[in-house]
């Protein structure tokens, strides 16, 4: 079963306009709801120019999760900036390439 929701950023701190966020945990249906609170949430307090999520510890996300990223990277674009996707686990990594969003996302 995917963890709490509540626990899937496990830090995240801002430097100037870049945030750092660390995701850990699948993210599905259930718990995508608050990560998308989360992070919208960190945004919106801070503004950043440039979102960096490390995603070493997400092992699976599905189709829910990819909506969260990409509504964040709308609202992080409208200000001309970046997400970058740091460190995906291979199944995520697939995921993101077979969806075709390492041409939007920053992958590292």
């Amino acid at each position: 079963m995917a963890t709490n929701a509540p626990n899937l950023v496990t830090s995240a701190q801002q430097t100037g306009d870049e945030l750092h966020a660390t995701i850990v945990g699948e993210i599905d249906l259930h718990n995508s709801p608050s990560l998308r609170n989360h992070l919208l949430e960190l945004d919106s307090k801070g503004q950043p120019k440039k979102v960096v999520l490390d995603l070493s510890g997400v092992p699976y996300m599905d189709s829910s999760a990819i909506a969260v990223l990409v509504e964040l990277l709308q609202k992080i674009r409208k200000r001309s900036g970046q997400v970058v996707l740091s460190k995906p686990q291979p199944r995520v990594k697939g995921l993101l390439e077979i969806a075709r969003l390492n041409t939007i996302f920053i992958i590292e």
